[in-house]
């Protein structure tokens, strides 16, 4: 490590670009989000046809996840961030032009293949940060992806209350954030990583023989993971997918005021992040799992329970507060798992979250056609119950030198 004299302005400096890479990043999603109930009428689906449809936006992720470890090492995480941001942007800009459910799936299915590398890439640029600074500071740039995407879903609440055209909003959007990626661009730590928190980020070839390497005991922990982290995916995509259409349709709420449901779960994520180090620290992850999980099940579950324009947005609140740490926590588990290298065990339950994405939209949307979209939300109170039921597999409460563990990480 350098100096912290010589180093401080150029850390400084790029954990500004890292934060405005997150920031974007969650805007220009949270950005269409609101607008999928006007796409999807007029396109004329059903909610099974729409649930599919938004599942190419994870499906792109899945086919593409794996692929991020080759292009970052090439050239660079920085510069890998900011080409997937802005291909990102014009996937999402696509599907909102989009003439037909097909070409609507495509945009989505680019946008969500090049948003899986530049999660991956950004990821990698802060650990090299964060390694700089010699202590933890990973979790601030998670909570400035939230609060990209209230900026994001706000953006797309004042264009619906004044009735400003899809297709317009999106390339505002397209330009601002593509602009700001740029500018984060020439903030970033320059040159590829040669020492490497971005060696560590494992290949399909390095996973497959992680995987035929490991025991019984820590597949078992790495299912408990994966759960944890579909647990909050399966909230978070709620929240992406359905909660506008749900209070629009359902609950009879004005169009701009439908997209607060979706701003209130990110909003209040946002503050789940913000806390969750110092509870974490306090209490363990163990614990703060736990009651995170109860407090998205009951909050969500007596919304659904007792259905209310107030009382549905509060739920959302309190299903985003609840899995704010969880997928944060069950990645930081997988990436110190044991008989695994550095890397694997965070490729692998990074890539396998991903299956939350993928499969709620169509089983929400199937469930929603036969027995209404109010029963098909309840996936929100039964992931808190899945993170409860698998906190087992997250730490306790821990006490150990922080700046020690980041300065020599568990390498196997």
């Amino acid at each position: 490590m350098t100096s912290s004299a010589q180093a401080a302005p150029e850390l400084r400096r790029a954990r500004v670009g890292v934060a405005l890479l997150f920031l974007t990043n969650g805007a220009l999603f949270a950005n269409i989000l609101p607008r999928y109930p006007e796409i999807k009428d007029a396109l004329g689906l059903d909610a099974a046809t729409y649930g599919l449809a938004i599942a190419a936006f994870p499906a792109g992720a899945m086919v593409a996840g794996l692929a991020a470890a080759m292009f970052i090492r090439r050239f660079g995480s920085a510069k890998v961030a900011v080409a997937g941001t802005i291909i990102t942007s014009l996937g999402i800009l696509a599907a909102g032009f989009s003439p037909s459910v097909i070409f609507f799936a495509l945009g989505l299915f680019i946008g969500g293949a090049s948003d899986a590398i530049t999660d991956v890439a950004q990821n990698a640029h802060a650990l090299r940060v964060q390694r700089g600074f010699g202590r933890s500071i990973i979790n601030s740039f998670h909570a400035i992806w939230s609060i990209g995407a209230v900026i994001g879903g706000s953006m797309a609440a004042v264009a619906i209350a004044v009735a400003l055209p899809v297709s317009i909003h999106l390339i505002i959007s397209a330009v601002i954030f593509g602009v700001v990626s740029l500018v984060a661009l020439r903030m970033c730590l320059p040159g590829r990583d040669d020492r490497t928190e971005e060696d560590a980020i494992a290949g399909g070839e390095e996973v497959g023989g992680a995987l035929q390497r490991i025991t019984a005991k820590t597949v078992i922990v790495i299912v408990a993971l994966v759960l944890i982290s579909i647990a909050g995916a399966l909230v978070e995509d709620a929240g992406m997918s359905w909660a506008t259409l749900y209070l629009a349709t359902s609950l009879d709420a004005p169009a701009a005021l439908a997209a607060t449901g979706y701003i209130a779960l990110v909003g209040a994520q946002f503050i789940g992040r913000i806390v969750g180090d110092r509870l974490t620290d306090r209490f363990g992850q163990r614990a703060v799992a736990v009651t995170g999980g109860l407090i998205a099940s009951v909050g969500m579950g007596l919304a659904l329970a007792f259905p209310s324009i107030p009382g549905t947005i509060l739920g959302f609140a309190a299903a985003g507060y609840g899995v704010a740490t969880l997928i944060p926590a069950a990645m930081h588990v997988a990436d110190e798992l044991p008989g695994l290298r550095h890397g694997a065990g965070l490729t692998i339950v990074s890539w396998l979250l991903r299956l939350g994405f993928l499969f709620s939209p169509p089983i929400v949307g199937l469930v929603a056609d036969n027995a209404g979209l109010r029963t098909g939300l309840l996936v929100v109170p039964i992931a808190g119950i899945v993170a409860v039921a698998c906190a087992w597999a997250l730490q306790g409460r821990v006490k150990r030198d922080l700046k020690s563990r980041l300065t020599h990480p568990n390498n196997v």
